[in-house]
Protein backbone atom coordinates (compact mmCIF):
# COMPACT_ATOMS: atom_id res chain seq x y z
CA UNK A 1 0.00 0.00 0.00
CA UNK A 2 1.21 3.40 -0.80
CA UNK A 3 1.97 5.67 2.59
CA UNK A 4 -0.39 8.27 3.07
CA UNK A 5 0.91 10.11 6.15
CA UNK A 6 3.95 9.85 8.29
CA UNK A 7 4.32 10.94 12.05
CA UNK A 8 3.86 9.90 15.42
CA UNK A 9 1.39 8.84 17.76
CA UNK A 10 1.61 10.25 21.35
CA UNK A 11 -0.33 9.14 24.41
CA UNK A 12 1.13 10.26 27.61
CA UNK A 13 4.88 9.84 27.20
CA UNK A 14 4.19 6.48 25.11
CA UNK A 15 5.24 7.81 21.36
CA UNK A 16 4.77 5.04 18.36
CA UNK A 17 6.11 6.41 14.68
CA UNK A 18 3.46 5.21 12.65
CA UNK A 19 2.61 5.01 8.64
CA UNK A 20 -1.19 5.70 7.78
CA UNK A 21 -2.51 3.86 4.37
CA UNK A 22 -6.10 4.55 3.26
CA UNK A 23 -8.45 1.53 4.18
CA UNK A 24 -10.53 2.39 1.65
CA UNK A 25 -10.97 2.29 -2.25
CA UNK A 26 -14.41 2.68 -4.51
CA UNK A 27 -14.79 -0.26 -7.87
CA UNK A 28 -16.56 2.34 -9.71
CA UNK A 29 -16.54 1.68 -13.49
CA UNK A 30 -14.07 4.57 -14.54
CA UNK A 31 -15.99 7.00 -16.73
CA UNK A 32 -14.50 10.22 -18.60
CA UNK A 33 -16.27 13.13 -20.17
CA UNK A 34 -16.25 12.70 -24.06
CA UNK A 35 -17.11 14.59 -26.90
CA UNK A 36 -20.77 13.07 -27.83
CA UNK A 37 -20.27 12.96 -31.65
CA UNK A 38 -17.23 10.94 -32.30
CA UNK A 39 -16.11 9.68 -28.67
CA UNK A 40 -12.76 12.01 -28.41
CA UNK A 41 -11.87 12.71 -24.68
CA UNK A 42 -12.14 16.32 -23.44
CA UNK A 43 -9.92 17.89 -21.64
CA UNK A 44 -10.26 20.54 -19.05
CA UNK A 45 -7.84 23.45 -19.82
CA UNK A 46 -6.97 26.32 -17.26
CA UNK A 47 -7.75 29.78 -18.40
CA UNK A 48 -6.70 33.02 -16.17
CA UNK A 49 -9.62 35.31 -16.86
CA UNK A 50 -7.27 38.20 -16.86
CA UNK A 51 -5.03 37.17 -19.16
CA UNK A 52 -7.41 35.02 -20.79
CA UNK A 53 -5.04 32.98 -21.81
CA UNK A 54 -4.13 28.70 -20.52
CA UNK A 55 -1.64 28.92 -17.42
CA UNK A 56 0.50 26.04 -17.29
CA UNK A 57 -0.22 23.60 -13.80
CA UNK A 58 3.26 25.15 -12.60
CA UNK A 59 1.73 28.35 -12.16
CA UNK A 60 -1.56 27.53 -10.45
CA UNK A 61 -2.08 28.67 -6.69
CA UNK A 62 -4.62 29.00 -3.79
CA UNK A 63 -5.85 31.72 -2.99
CA UNK A 64 -9.09 33.25 -0.73
CA UNK A 65 -10.93 36.11 -2.12
CA UNK A 66 -12.39 38.39 0.74
CA UNK A 67 -15.77 39.76 0.85
CA UNK A 68 -14.28 43.11 -0.59
CA UNK A 69 -12.93 41.64 -3.57
CA UNK A 70 -9.22 41.07 -2.94
CA UNK A 71 -7.71 38.24 -3.38
CA UNK A 72 -4.70 36.12 -1.41
CA UNK A 73 -2.42 34.02 -3.09
CA UNK A 74 -1.41 30.62 -1.40
CA UNK A 75 1.85 28.90 -2.33
CA UNK A 76 2.34 25.06 -1.46
CA UNK A 77 4.86 26.62 0.81
CA UNK A 78 2.12 29.03 2.77
CA UNK A 79 0.53 25.47 3.31
CA UNK A 80 3.22 23.47 4.45
CA UNK A 81 4.57 26.41 6.96
CA UNK A 82 1.55 26.48 8.93
CA UNK A 83 2.12 26.22 12.63
CA UNK A 84 0.33 23.03 13.19
CA UNK A 85 1.18 19.91 15.80
CA UNK A 86 -1.29 17.65 14.44
CA UNK A 87 0.70 17.78 10.81
CA UNK A 88 3.22 15.26 12.64
CA UNK A 89 1.94 14.16 15.82
CA UNK A 90 -1.11 12.47 16.68
CA UNK A 91 -1.94 13.59 20.21
CA UNK A 92 -4.19 11.37 22.14
CA UNK A 93 -6.72 13.98 23.74
CA UNK A 94 -9.19 11.29 25.67
CA UNK A 95 -10.37 8.28 26.12
CA UNK A 96 -14.47 7.27 25.64
CA UNK A 97 -17.05 4.76 25.28
CA UNK A 98 -16.88 4.06 21.19
CA UNK A 99 -20.92 4.69 21.68
CA UNK A 100 -20.15 8.19 21.52
CA UNK A 101 -19.52 8.60 18.62
CA UNK A 102 -21.87 9.17 16.43
CA UNK A 103 -21.47 7.46 13.25
CA UNK A 104 -22.66 10.69 11.66
CA UNK A 105 -19.25 12.39 12.25
CA UNK A 106 -17.44 9.36 10.74
CA UNK A 107 -15.63 10.65 7.31
CA UNK A 108 -12.74 8.56 6.07
CA UNK A 109 -10.25 5.47 7.43
CA UNK A 110 -6.62 4.85 7.07
CA UNK A 111 -4.90 1.53 8.60
CA UNK A 112 -2.16 2.34 11.13
CA UNK A 113 0.82 0.80 10.47
CA UNK A 114 4.35 0.88 12.30
CA UNK A 115 7.23 2.99 10.93
CA UNK A 116 10.12 0.96 12.98
CA UNK A 117 10.21 -2.65 14.90
CA UNK A 118 11.37 -0.83 17.91
CA UNK A 119 7.11 0.60 17.38
CA UNK A 120 5.72 -2.59 17.41
CA UNK A 121 5.47 -3.20 21.05
CA UNK A 122 3.84 0.66 22.08
CA UNK A 123 1.60 -0.23 18.91
CA UNK A 124 0.60 -3.63 20.90
CA UNK A 125 -0.02 -1.71 24.21
CA UNK A 126 -2.04 0.61 22.50
CA UNK A 127 -4.18 -1.91 20.29
CA UNK A 128 -4.50 -4.37 23.19
CA UNK A 129 -5.61 -1.93 26.33
CA UNK A 130 -8.26 -0.21 23.52
CA UNK A 131 -9.93 -3.85 22.77
CA UNK A 132 -9.71 -4.57 26.31
CA UNK A 133 -11.60 -1.62 27.31
CA UNK A 134 -14.06 -1.11 24.90
CA UNK A 135 -12.86 2.66 24.42
CA UNK A 136 -12.11 4.89 21.12
CA UNK A 137 -8.85 7.34 21.84
CA UNK A 138 -10.00 11.05 19.93
CA UNK A 139 -7.34 13.10 18.88
CA UNK A 140 -6.83 15.35 15.68
CA UNK A 141 -4.58 14.98 12.97
CA UNK A 142 -3.82 17.50 9.51
CA UNK A 143 -3.92 15.66 6.33
CA UNK A 144 -2.61 17.40 3.20
CA UNK A 145 -4.96 21.00 3.56
CA UNK A 146 -7.60 19.90 6.35
CA UNK A 147 -7.08 19.36 10.58
CA UNK A 148 -9.45 16.52 11.34
CA UNK A 149 -10.83 15.32 14.37
CA UNK A 150 -10.43 11.62 14.65
CA UNK A 151 -10.76 8.42 16.86
CA UNK A 152 -8.25 5.76 16.90
CA UNK A 153 -10.80 2.65 17.12
CA UNK A 154 -9.08 -1.23 16.54
CA UNK A 155 -10.48 -3.84 13.51
CA UNK A 156 -9.48 -6.97 13.23
CA UNK A 157 -6.85 -6.40 15.29
CA UNK A 158 -4.80 -3.57 13.18
CA UNK A 159 -5.40 0.17 14.32
CA UNK A 160 -7.71 2.34 12.40
CA UNK A 161 -7.55 5.68 12.36
CA UNK A 162 -10.65 7.27 11.21
CA UNK A 163 -11.09 11.02 10.77
CA UNK A 164 -14.44 12.94 11.53
CA UNK A 165 -16.00 15.77 10.78
CA UNK A 166 -16.33 18.86 12.80
CA UNK A 167 -19.35 19.20 14.91
CA UNK A 168 -20.09 22.91 13.15
CA UNK A 169 -19.93 20.68 9.83
CA UNK A 170 -23.26 18.80 10.31
CA UNK A 171 -26.83 20.31 9.74
CA UNK A 172 -29.63 20.62 11.93
CA UNK A 173 -32.01 17.97 11.45
CA UNK A 174 -35.19 20.58 12.13
CA UNK A 175 -37.78 20.55 9.92
CA UNK A 176 -36.67 16.95 8.13
CA UNK A 177 -39.39 14.54 10.32
CA UNK A 178 -43.17 15.17 10.34
CA UNK A 179 -44.19 17.87 12.91
CA UNK A 180 -47.74 17.53 13.21
CA UNK A 181 -48.80 15.38 16.67
CA UNK A 182 -48.53 11.64 15.10
CA UNK A 183 -50.01 8.85 17.90
CA UNK A 184 -48.61 5.42 17.45
CA UNK A 185 -51.31 2.76 18.77
CA UNK A 186 -49.82 0.12 21.04
CA UNK A 187 -50.96 -2.87 18.71
CA UNK A 188 -49.52 -1.06 15.85
CA UNK A 189 -45.85 -0.73 17.87
CA UNK A 190 -46.45 -4.10 18.80
CA UNK A 191 -46.87 -5.53 14.63
CA UNK A 192 -43.92 -3.45 14.28
CA UNK A 193 -41.53 -4.72 16.31
CA UNK A 194 -42.75 -8.52 15.63
CA UNK A 195 -41.78 -7.81 11.60
CA UNK A 196 -38.84 -6.36 13.05
CA UNK A 197 -38.07 -9.66 14.74
CA UNK A 198 -38.88 -11.71 11.77
CA UNK A 199 -36.68 -9.96 9.61
CA UNK A 200 -33.75 -9.51 12.36
CA UNK A 201 -30.68 -11.90 11.38
CA UNK A 202 -26.64 -11.92 11.15
CA UNK A 203 -25.88 -9.81 8.33
CA UNK A 204 -22.59 -9.65 6.63
CA UNK A 205 -22.44 -6.80 4.29
CA UNK A 206 -20.44 -8.49 2.13
CA UNK A 207 -23.56 -9.97 0.94
CA UNK A 208 -24.77 -7.13 -1.06
CA UNK A 209 -23.62 -6.53 -4.65
CA UNK A 210 -23.32 -3.13 -6.18
CA UNK A 211 -26.19 -4.13 -8.90
CA UNK A 212 -25.32 -0.24 -10.52
CA UNK A 213 -22.08 -0.81 -11.54
CA UNK A 214 -22.96 -4.70 -12.87
CA UNK A 215 -25.32 -3.03 -14.95
CA UNK A 216 -23.62 -0.09 -16.16
CA UNK A 217 -20.61 -2.90 -17.41
CA UNK A 218 -22.94 -5.07 -19.03
CA UNK A 219 -23.88 -2.01 -21.04
CA UNK A 220 -20.34 -1.42 -21.77
CA UNK A 221 -19.70 -4.68 -22.47
CA UNK A 222 -22.70 -4.67 -25.04
CA UNK A 223 -21.92 -1.92 -26.84
CA UNK A 224 -18.53 -2.81 -27.40
CA UNK A 225 -19.22 -6.52 -28.93
CA UNK A 226 -22.54 -4.23 -31.05
CA UNK A 227 -25.50 -6.34 -28.65
CA UNK A 228 -28.75 -5.16 -28.07
CA UNK A 229 -29.49 -5.27 -24.55
CA UNK A 230 -33.07 -6.44 -23.05
CA UNK A 231 -34.88 -3.74 -21.17
CA UNK A 232 -35.94 -4.52 -17.83
CA UNK A 233 -39.33 -3.82 -16.68
CA UNK A 234 -39.15 -0.97 -14.33
CA UNK A 235 -41.24 -1.82 -11.30
CA UNK A 236 -44.28 -0.20 -10.28
CA UNK A 237 -44.39 2.61 -8.22
CA UNK A 238 -45.02 2.31 -4.62
CA UNK A 239 -48.20 3.62 -2.51
CA UNK A 240 -47.65 7.22 -1.24
CA UNK A 241 -50.75 6.64 1.31
CA UNK A 242 -51.03 4.20 3.11
CA UNK A 243 -54.41 3.83 4.21
CA UNK A 244 -54.42 0.80 6.78
CA UNK A 245 -51.40 0.90 8.97
CA UNK A 246 -52.40 -2.34 10.55
CA UNK A 247 -53.16 -4.14 7.56
CA UNK A 248 -50.05 -3.11 5.46
CA UNK A 249 -48.18 -4.36 8.87
CA UNK A 250 -49.76 -7.33 9.34
CA UNK A 251 -49.17 -7.97 4.94
CA UNK A 252 -45.51 -7.29 5.72
CA UNK A 253 -45.28 -9.81 8.68
CA UNK A 254 -46.97 -12.38 6.51
CA UNK A 255 -44.71 -11.89 3.53
CA UNK A 256 -41.45 -11.84 5.95
CA UNK A 257 -42.19 -15.45 6.89
CA UNK A 258 -43.20 -16.83 3.85
CA UNK A 259 -40.04 -15.30 2.28
CA UNK A 260 -38.26 -16.98 5.38
CA UNK A 261 -39.75 -20.42 4.39
CA UNK A 262 -38.99 -20.35 0.56
CA UNK A 263 -35.48 -19.47 1.80
CA UNK A 264 -34.58 -21.92 3.95
CA UNK A 265 -32.28 -24.51 2.64
CA UNK A 266 -32.37 -28.49 2.92
CA UNK A 267 -30.01 -27.95 6.02
CA UNK A 268 -32.68 -25.40 7.57
CA UNK A 269 -35.27 -27.90 7.63
CA UNK A 270 -36.06 -30.22 10.35
CA UNK A 271 -35.42 -33.31 10.17
CA UNK A 272 -38.37 -35.53 9.82
CA UNK A 273 -39.30 -37.98 12.60
CA UNK A 274 -38.08 -41.50 12.95
CA UNK A 275 -40.59 -44.43 11.91
CA UNK A 276 -40.52 -47.68 13.48
CA UNK A 277 -38.37 -50.21 11.71
CA UNK A 278 -40.72 -53.04 10.00
CA UNK A 279 -40.53 -56.18 11.65
CA UNK A 280 -38.37 -58.96 9.76
CA UNK A 281 -40.41 -61.19 6.87
CA UNK A 282 -39.03 -64.38 6.11
CA UNK A 283 -36.36 -64.59 3.10
CA UNK A 284 -36.93 -66.04 0.03
CA UNK A 285 -36.18 -69.51 -0.71
CA UNK A 286 -33.64 -68.22 -3.35
CA UNK A 287 -31.71 -66.49 -0.85
CA UNK A 288 -31.58 -69.32 2.58
CA UNK A 289 -27.86 -69.93 1.48
CA UNK A 290 -27.30 -70.28 5.53
CA UNK A 291 -30.40 -73.43 5.50
CA UNK A 292 -28.61 -74.78 2.62
CA UNK A 293 -25.59 -74.94 3.92
CA UNK A 294 -26.65 -76.04 7.56
CA UNK A 295 -28.72 -78.87 5.68
CA UNK A 296 -25.55 -79.72 3.42
CA UNK A 297 -23.55 -79.94 7.06
CA UNK A 298 -26.04 -82.40 8.26
CA UNK A 299 -25.84 -84.75 5.40
CA UNK A 300 -21.72 -84.39 5.36
CA UNK A 301 -21.78 -85.45 9.40
CA UNK A 302 -24.68 -88.39 8.29
CA UNK A 303 -22.10 -89.68 5.40
CA UNK A 304 -19.74 -89.90 8.38
CA UNK A 305 -21.32 -91.68 10.36
CA UNK A 306 -22.93 -94.03 7.85
CA UNK A 307 -19.07 -94.36 6.71
CA UNK A 308 -18.11 -94.72 10.39
CA UNK A 309 -20.57 -97.51 10.74
CA UNK A 310 -19.67 -99.17 7.70
CA UNK A 311 -16.24 -99.66 8.62
CA UNK A 312 -16.68 -100.69 12.08
CA UNK A 313 -18.91 -103.21 10.59
CA UNK A 314 -16.28 -104.55 8.17
CA UNK A 315 -13.74 -104.82 11.22
CA UNK A 316 -16.15 -106.95 13.25
CA UNK A 317 -16.37 -109.16 10.07
CA UNK A 318 -12.45 -109.34 9.72
CA UNK A 319 -12.14 -110.18 13.44
CA UNK A 320 -14.52 -113.08 13.13
CA UNK A 321 -12.60 -114.08 10.01
CA UNK A 322 -9.72 -114.45 11.99
CA UNK A 323 -10.78 -115.77 14.57
CA UNK A 324 -12.62 -118.73 13.01
CA UNK A 325 -9.72 -119.58 10.79
CA UNK A 326 -8.14 -122.16 13.68
CA UNK A 327 -11.34 -124.49 13.85
CA UNK A 328 -11.43 -124.84 9.94
CA UNK A 329 -7.52 -126.12 9.90
CA UNK A 330 -8.46 -128.57 13.50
Amino acid sequence: MQTTWKGTISFGLVSIPVHLYSATQEHDVPLHQVHARDGGRVRMKRYCEREDKEVPYAEVAKGYESPDGRTVTLTDEDLADLPLPSKKIIDVLAFVDAGEIDPLMFSKAYYVGVADKAAAKPYALLRDALTESGQVAVTKIALRTRESPAVLRVHEGTLVLQTCIWPDEVRPAAGIAPEENVTVRPQELKMARSLMDTLSEDFDLSQLHDDYQQALQQVITARLDGVELPHEEEPGEAPDNVIDLMEALRSSLKQAKSGRRSDAGPEDEKPAPRKRAPAKKAAPAGKAAPVENTAAAGKTAAAGKTAAAGRSATAKKTTTRKTAAPRKAS
